[in-house]
């Protein structure tokens, strides 16, 4: 919702509900926060006294030194804080966060390579069509030990399990205290839990519109770093930072409503899905293989899309089984009816991953795409030529052929738009070389004195 402008000084409503927060709460700095088209995020620290200034007239900054903005000779960007996206941080209470808007100064427009102004095209296609976009994640973490020096290890803080409780789970006060934060930045927490893996942990956090969620991701992975430095503990949400156990995911459940109501449920169905859910779901599974490229962004991704560890690699989808890409969760009302994409990772932009997965949807409903039948075994227990029969295809096996998949698709590559899109190619591309001829710590343990 858009305030209008007040006559005295161009201030909406809200943001004069922040200045007077700002001065009610002793806040002295705030923190002026985007992400880069990497996820990485970024921020510029301001006297709270130039919190006016920043919502009338911007705060200028350097685009050239960020990843994927812009070249030198045409470097000064805008930054515009969103009032709504106030919050205090909870381990600095006297600093705030806004999330900003990326102005482009020579035009006045939203600057085209402002990963959240990708999404926010991603949302207007989809009220063009008449829809709204709900999101709510899961993101998954590990919590390790840090060394002497303050520096992260592998060592896992604790050796419990899925769900597991004191004394194998460790972390219970980490995550109550990372709780605790995001509760006071406004987070409506629905559950926490040990994950699988040893030193593994999930938080989640209830539905939202997509742009809010997408800004929850960024502020979660912020305030998760930060609590557990405070405990002496690194997190992690690199998707497999240990071998041969299960690695970090992030489920993410996806509804469109219509005037008001669910536009996935339709009680007549089978599986309470309606006509649009399929569709939508036919066009991820239409669009996967590239959709990887920015739901899985790392070559560490890839180490985690692998069989056997509940991670999904088959293009497929289930109601029952989680080894498909894309399962449809039991819906207690007709509200909570929605598709779960299994195979995004934290390690992802959450701007552009919520965007790419709204576009090859709403590909699916536009094209009328027939959604193919659910696969109801378990997919791992296929072999080559069973998963022929039911023609169910796999996901890109490494980043190379994520990207090379990405720029094949002109569906999801236009969605990044003109300046995204190169960029993260040409990005991924780089990242993908350098890992072909890196030599690791494996190829030498195996090599170097056997040869």
């Amino acid at each position: 919702m858009t305030d209008n402008p007040a006559p005295d000084g161009g201030l909406t409503e809200e943001e004069r509900d922040v200045l007077e927060r700002i001065d009610r709460e002793g806040i002295d700095f705030l923190r002026l926060q985007f992400t880069d088209i990497l996820g990485t995020v970024k921020n510029v620290s301001v006297p709270a006294d130039q919190a006016e200034k920043a919502f009338t007239e911007g705060i200028y900054f350097d685009g050239s030194s960020i990843e994927g903005f812009v070249r030198i000779q045409e470097s000064d960007m805008r930054l515009k804080p969103d009032a709504s996206t106030f919050a205090v941080l909870p381990w600095r209470d006297t600093s705030a966060r806004l999330i900003c808007d990326v102005i482009d100064t020579s035009t006045g427009e939203p600057f085209e390579g402002d990963p959240r102004a990708v999404l926010k095209n991603a949302l207007e296609r989809a009220e063009e069509m008449g829809y709204e976009v709900n999101a709510a994640p899961e993101p998954e973490f590990f919590l390790f030990e840090e060394d002497e020096e303050g520096r992260a290890t592998t060592k896992t803080n604790d050796a419990g399990g899925y769900f597991d409780v004191a004394p194998k789970d460790l972390a219970s006060d980490v995550r109550r205290d990372i709780i605790y934060g995001l509760e006071d930045m406004g987070f409506d927490i629905e559950a926490s839990h040990h994950e699988v893996a040893e030193g593994q942990h999930e938080i989640n956090f209830e539905y939202d519109d997509a742009l809010s969620t997408a800004d929850n991701v960024a502020t979660f992975r912020t305030v998760v770093r930060a609590i557990a430095a405070q405990h002496d503990l690194h997190a992690t949400f690199m998707p497999k930072p240990i071998p041969k156990i299960n690695g970090s995911g992030m489920h993410t459940h996806i509804s469109l409503f219509q005037d008001g109501e669910n536009a996935f449920h339709d009680e007549d169905d089978e599986f309470d899905l309606s006509e649009t859910a399929k569709q939508f779901t036919a066009g991820i599974l239409e669009h996967a293989p590239a959709l990887a490229a920015v739901t899985n962004p790392t070559v560490n991704s890839y180490k985690r899309l692998v069989p056997g560890y509940e991670a999904p690699v088959y293009v497929a989808w289930s109601d029952r089984n989680r080894s498909a890409l894309i399962r449809k969760p039991a819906a207690r009302v007709p509200a909570s009816s929605r598709i779960e994409a299994r195979f995004p990772d934290p390690s992802c932009n959450p701007y552009l991953a919520f965007a790419v997965l709204i576009h090859a949807g709403l590909d699916g409903v536009e094209k009328g795409l027939d959604c193919p039948d659910p696969i109801r075994e378990n997919i791992y227990e296929f072999d080559e030529q069973k998963r022929e029969e039911y023609g169910i295809e796999t996901l890109p096996t490494n980043l190379g052929e994520a990207v090379d998949a990405l720029e094949d698709d002109d569906t999801i590559y236009e969605a990044l738009g003109p300046h995204v899109g190169p960029k993260f190619v040409e990005a991924k591309s780089t990242e993908f070389a350098e890992y072909l001829v890196d030599v690791s710590d494996w190829e030498l343990d195996r090599y170097l004195e056997k040869f």
